[in-house]
């Protein structure tokens, strides 16, 4: 079945699109926060489809997602308690558990790592407001964290994006599959 490479010319087609920044926007933010899906799969068609605006692109990224940071961490410094039960129910608690162990272990240093970790952004996010880390040190450590991230994806993209994207495009498929195989494998452990 030929499902991913009619979802890589989708993407490539919407990152054209007029309103794409803005979405790209939308889901920067969002994921930060609340929503699960990571900019990075918006980021790379977008970059790929306009390698010119590389930067502008990784920088909108990364100033939207620190915003939603700031969202997440207000979730954390004022609703944790009813953010609780949501957290239990899509299975993130015992991630939760781990990203609070690792800010009593290394503080800031662990919000900085947490833009390039598999853990979920939002919950480091959403962990520093219910902690009470410092706003200030929050947003200036989660934009080089984030920043570093969207950067290294876009300069990735840019430089070797038109080399690999013949590539890309002829095993979308293959590597489509294989990552719903390693999300199905993952869930399982």
């Amino acid at each position: 079945m030929k499902i991913f490479s009619k979802l890589y010319d989708l993407a490539l087609g919407w990152a054209k699109h007029k309103y794409a920044e803005r979405w790209l926007f939308g889901v920067s933010f969002a994921e930060s926060s609340f929503f699960v899906i990571p900019p990075d799969v918006m980021l790379a068609p977008m970059v790929l489809a306009s390698p010119d605006k590389a930067w502008r692109l990784a920088l909108l990224t990364t100033i939207a997602s620190v915003l939603g940071g700031v969202l997440g961490y207000f979730i954390g410094l004022y609703a944790m308690d009813a953010v609780i039960p949501y957290v239990q129910e899509y299975g993130y608690a015992d991630k939760l558990a781990m990203v609070e162990a690792w800010f009593a272990e290394w503080g800031l240093w662990a919000l900085l790592i947490a833009g390039f970790s598999p853990v979920p952004y939002k919950l480091f996010t959403i962990a520093s407001g219910a902690m009470g880390v410092a706003l200030l040190p929050f947003i200036l450590v989660s934009l080089v964290g984030r920043g570093a991230r969207f950067f290294m994806v876009a300069a990735i993209v840019k430089i070797a994006g038109p080399k690999f994207e013949p590539a890309l495009k002829r095993y979308a498929d293959m590597l489509g599959w294989l990552l719903v195989l390693l999300v199905v494998i993952y869930a399982f452990i």
